[in-house]
């Protein structure tokens, strides 16, 4: 029996449809080729349903979202709603409902893509940087008081536990030996200033390591985490780290692989529903010019089908990417890439068509 995928997708805001629709484009090319099938269920989340309905993300979506294999996201964000709404209402309740406890982020750096570092190339931008992506500074712990007056307090509290921080830790060691290229894990953290939060994320690593021999282990501070990943980012091949760490350094490292327009990640509960998004925002400005890269949303199908285990389609995804990227594209910015956005998708959908398996 062919085996059946359910894929909830949340095209969103902006441009996002248009990317979602080149990344739809590559799976059901893939899927027909490895002989299985992935059934789509859309939902109108985002800026123009809340606009129109004052909803965010009801009880009745979440449980229906609940019977889906994956989530498929274009993007959240609208110019018309006060930042800060849509993030939480829709994203921040997602991760934290399904405890995708982790964030994915491969970097790499692709033939055809320049990266602003000198004399840096393919082989010196390979690594992925992996954060815990429910606990920390996004719990939304802490308050005001006396708002609005001279002596206002805001306080914003870091929430850490010991089972967060070690399942996260466990996630990296596992995906650092099954991706198997330096085997190296290094833990970015702040251990001289927030002694508290990363004396148990060190303490924590440093026990879990006793169990993965076979990785070599090493620690730094974030800012010199910076630093490295700039002049030296060969020097990685796993990083793990908090919340807010990690949410700065996979943007640095966006835009190092090439910038915003090729960066794709995963939210993931390695037992549960993930999700699946290009890193860049909705950019509402290009919203219906067809000029956006829609490689970032392709990726991030290419992350979705290797992680619910569809590993040799998902290769032959990011091999057709790569091909775009290496032969036909100009640039990966948006408006220079010589190609409208659905000829991007056509481009990738072909190259998976005429590959031999």
């Amino acid at each position: 029996m062919t085996k059946e995928y359910k894929i909830a997708v949340i095209p969103g805001d902006g441009t996002g449809p248009e990317v979602i629709a080149e990344g739809i484009k590559a799976l059901d090319a893939v899927s027909g080729r490895f002989g299985f099938r992935l059934a789509y269920e859309n939902y109108s989340l985002g800026g123009e349903h809340y606009k129109k309905t004052g909803e965010l993300l009801n009880d009745t979506v979440l449980e229906s979202l609940s019977r889906s294999d994956a989530i498929y996201l274009g993007a959240i964000g609208h110019p018309d709603v006060k930042p800060g709404i849509l993030e939480k209402g829709i994203l921040l309740k997602l991760r934290f409902h399904f405890d995708q406890y982790i964030n994915l982020r491969p970097v790499r750096l692709y033939d055809g893509v320049e990266t602003p570092l000198k004399n840096k190339g393919p082989e010196h931008i390979n690594f992925t940087v992996i954060r815990e992506n429910t606990e920390g500074l996004y719990t939304g712990a802490g308050g005001f008081l006396k708002k609005g007056t001279s002596d206002e307090v805001a306080i914003q509290e870091s929430i850490n536990t010991r089972k967060g921080v070690e399942r996260c830790i466990r996630y990296a060691f596992e995906y650092c030996r099954k991706r198997n290229r330096e085997k190296k894990l290094t833990l970015c953290g702040k251990t001289n200033v927030l002694t508290y939060a990363f004396d148990l994320w060190e303490r924590t690593f440093r026990d879990v390591s006793k169990e993965y021999p076979d990785i070599k282990t090493d620690y730094a501070n974030v800012d010199a985490i910076c630093m490295w990943m700039v002049k030296n980012p060969e020097w990685f091949d796993v990083i793990v780290t908090d919340n807010m760490f990690g949410d700065i350094i996979s943007d640095l490292a966006a835009m190092i692989q090439g910038g915003m327009g090729i960066a794709a990640g995963g939210n993931i509960n390695p037992l549960g529903i993930s999700m699946f998004e290009p890193i860049g925002g909705s950019a509402p400005k290009y919203t219906g010019m067809q000029v956006i890269n829609p490689i970032a949303a392709i990726l991030a199908a290419h992350v979705m089908l290797e992680t619910i285990g569809e590993e040799k389609a998902a290769l032959l995804i990011e091999n057709a990417v790569k091909k775009v990227l290496r032969d036909d594209l100009k640039d990966v910015a948006a408006g220079k890439m010589g190609y409208t956005t659905s000829e991007v998708g056509d481009l990738v959908k072909k190259y998976i068509v005429d590959s031999e398996l």
